[in-house]
């Protein structure tokens, strides 16, 4: 058996990978990431795993598992849409992926990357996954760019017929509890629930959009999980695909959502947004899902009612 390599194995997304494959069965597995001083090794301990090797480490040991790997699935990343040092993103984000996906190329590795519906920007040129737009895409933050600047090197170097790139929308649920501020809404919902008694979203500054119905495609960790196994269970199937429902929601539908599962009134109250965002947020985003429908994938995706509702009583009220 070969491995598959999970970067950013210790993260939300990467540890629920490992969580899945754990429960097909698959335990040959090496975690790549930086633990640093966080405590996102919580999110190993009940994971199977192989071995665990140091981010800036890793490009450097490739050559040791020449013919010993099935997959790496590159989800590690700097993924602040608030990050501010570029060079850092260009080499965290780009450099490091280019390496991966040259080296999978070279040793006929299945390459699955995560790149970012930040990618989209403000939504202007649509949320189309079709490759022909990537080059009209203009992201609203340095981290969004730094995924587009990989997707557009993929598409004018032409491998992205060769390797996949997930556009991951509002991803949430279980093993995010790390993130900071980059934490999903659901879960900071619920911490200002259980604090405050009510929940606080930005005000609207678009007139087409009211006090928290700003929209958004929130889905939930499990069917995003299904999304990128489907990629390593069908290695024929190639390109950048769109991870998301296809089903825009809005704040208030978000936080009526977990009040609802808390057994509780919607208490909202709307605040200020903060200046430095204002002009770098997003209003709506939406995926386009006819893609991945097209490649044979039938799995429906969770309501956000009941998406919310498993992660907090199943999850965040047993924490």
């Amino acid at each position: 058996m070969k491995y598959i390599i999970v970067t950013g194995g210790a993260g939300f997304i990467g540890a629920n990978v490992v969580k899945r494959l754990n429960e097909l069965g698959e335990d040959k597995i090496i975690i790549v990431d930086n633990l640093g001083s966080s405590k996102k090794w919580k999110n190993l301990v009940d994971l199977s795993f192989e071995d665990y090797i140091h981010k800036d480490k890793f490009i450097d040991s490739l050559e040791k598992f020449n013919k010993t790997v099935k997959a790496i699935i590159h989800l590690g990343a700097r993924s602040s849409t608030t990050e501010k040092n570029v060079d850092f993103l260009m080499k965290n984000n780009y450099e490091y992926t280019k390496l991966l996906a040259m080296w999978t190329i070279e040793k006929n590795v299945r390459f699955i990357y995560a790149s970012s519906a930040a990618t989209y920007g403000d939504g202007c040129h649509g949320f189309s996954d079709d490759h022909s737009l990537i080059p009209q895409l203009r992201p609203l933050n340095a981290y969004g760019y730094s995924k587009q600047m990989f997707d557009f090197w993929a598409l004018k170097k032409g491998i992205l017929k060769s390797i996949v790139g997930l556009k991951y929308f509002n991803v949430f649920g279980p093993r995010e509890w790390h993130k900071g501020e980059m934490r999903s809404m659901v879960l900071k919902a619920y911490e200002q629930i259980k604090r405050e008694g009510k929940i606080k979203l930005f005000k609207s500054y678009n007139p087409k959009y009211k006090d928290g119905e700003q929209l958004r495609d929130f889905i939930y960790i499990k069917d995003a999980i299904d999304m990128t196994l489907f990629f390593l269970e069908n290695p024929h199937i190639n390109g950048i695909f769109n991870v998301g429902t296809g089903i825009p929601r809005s704040w208030n539908d978000l936080a009526n959502a977990v009040f609802c599962a808390l057994g509780m009134k919607p208490n909202i109250e709307y605040i200020n947004m903060p200046e430095e965002i204002k002009g770098k947020y997003q209003y709506y985003t939406k995926a386009e899902m006819d893609k991945i429908k097209s490649t044979g994938y039938n799995l429906k995706t969770t309501s956000l009612e009941e998406a919310v509702k498993d992660y907090v009583v199943n999850y965040l009220e047993k924490y």
